[in-house]
């Protein structure tokens, strides 16, 4: 698996990756005109009203024009209708610049979605060399281990026929095979951290856990003076500084939009209905249906003079809220200068210790060779062959760790000067 595919299928499948890019499609919509308060709205409404009654209109006592008593009007089972529909319109004209601000609000939110999620890409990337040069040094630990083994193991054959043939003692067959038990348990041991490795960088990519894989175990470092060129330019890459300053200007619009508050709002109105009643027959009139089709627009003003001190609270609050921000990028601002300082250190310490590491791994080298022609000629002991065995196997494991130790370091160091997706790996 190339570092390459290792990106890729991160920023594909990675969990923490995708939730990120979800949450920059939440504030994408957010800052759309749709959300923005600036269309205007539409209202269609409609209904039916049915309405079945009893009238009894008496009349008390009142003759007709022959005296005789004008008998009871009984109306059961009247019937009434009644029919609407319209649709109302009404848009803000002014509302104290208050949605105007609210929709820079909502750009400068999605702007820092954007760098909250190039700062989880960040970390994720980080987490993934970190994980993936961490198997890539257990891969060149095992080799070497089961090299040694390999070597060991024909020591013991040796041992044997020279002890068959009266040139050493029984003791130097036991030294031998328990060198290569002790061998064993460290190849049996660094196997299984590689698994696990493996397993751990399978979880960063999404990948089935017991996915099998070898990985490139090349380094190559960024020159230095391309870094020296990075870390001078940090305060104006680096994510944390840029999400400071982004919550700075949001903490800016927040003021203006209390502030609107003590303006008033103008709107205007309109809408076009319909209505039809149709009523039954009465005592004294005729059944008829009434149809009122209108059309009507306004305009109006409304000016919260006070409101109980509401708008100068949230002013207060939101200058206070302004200030903490400013404080804050003095604090983040020293913070990260410090981390960009010690990791320049830390980096330029680590790879001076890989340099050096490389040369003492030749030297031990030298002396293993030399060790094992002596070895072979009866010179030294096979305590002073194992001993050079030994040094061989901590000269090459400490390089390993020396080399992704400083490899690590770099990225660090990269991220912090807010070049670290700007690279190649």
């Amino acid at each position: 698996m190339t570092k390459q595919e290792a990106i890729r299928l991160t920023l594909e499948n990675n969990f923490g990756i995708l939730i990120a890019t979800n949450n920059i499609e939440v504030a994408k919509n957010n800052k759309n005109i749709l959300n923005s308060g600036y269309l205007p709205t539409l209202t269609g409404n409609a209904g039916a009203d049915y309405e079945q009654s009893t009238t009894i209109v008496s009349f008390d006592g009142a003759v007709d024009d022959q005296g005789i008593p004008i008998p009871d009007n009984e109306q059961r089972g009247v019937e009434t209708k009644r029919y609407n529909a319209s649709l109302n319109l009404a848009y803000t004209l002014f509302d104290g610049l208050g949605r105007y601000y609210n929709y820079k609000i909502f750009k400068e939110q999605y702007n820092l979605s954007e760098l909250q999620a190039r700062e989880t890409i960040e970390n994720t990337i980080l987490q993934l060399f970190s994980v993936y040069y961490e198997v890539a040094r257990l891969s060149e630990n095992l080799n070497i281990l089961e090299e040694t083994l390999t070597i060991s193991q024909e020591r013991v054959i040796r041992a044997g026929y020279l002890f068959e043939y009266g040139q050493d003692t029984k003791l130097g067959v036991l030294n031998a095979q328990v060198d290569v038990a002790n061998d064993s348990i460290n190849v049996l041991n660094a196997r299984q951290q590689l698994i696990s490795a493996k397993r751990d960088l399978n979880v960063i990519l999404n990948e089935e856990i017991e996915k099998t894989f070898e990985v490139d175990t090349i380094v190559q470092f960024v020159s230095g003076l391309q870094l020296d060129e990075y870390a001078s330019l940090y305060a104006k890459n680096n994510v944390t500084l840029l999400q400071n300053e982004t919550n700075q200007r949001i903490s800016d619009y927040d003021i203006k939009v209390s502030k609107s508050g003590y303006l008033p709002t103008v709107g205007l109105t309109g809408s076009y209905g319909w209505n039809e009643s149709r009523n039954p027959q009465g005592a004294f009139f005729p059944s008829n249906i009434n149809d009122n089709i209108a059309l009507s627009a306004g305009i109006s003003l409304s000016w919260n003079l006070f409101d109980g001190g509401g708008t100068i609270t949230g002013v207060k609050n939101a200058k206070i809220a302004l200030e903490n921000q400013e404080i804050a990028k003095k604090q983040v601002e020293a913070e990260v200068k410090r981390d960009v300082a010690n990791a320049i250190g830390d980096y330029e310490n680590l790879l001076t210790i890989f340099k050096i590491q490389q040369q003492n791994v030749l030297t031990n080298q030298n002396n293993f060779e030399r060790s094992k022609e002596q070895f072979k000629l009866g010179q030294i002991t096979s305590i002073e062959f194992r001993q050079a065995q030994i040094n061989l196997i901590n000269a090459q494991t400490n390089l390993n760790f020396a080399k992704y130790n400083a490899k690590i370091s770099e990225l660090q160091l990269l991220q912090l000067t807010g070049q670290l997706l700007n690279v190649e790996f």
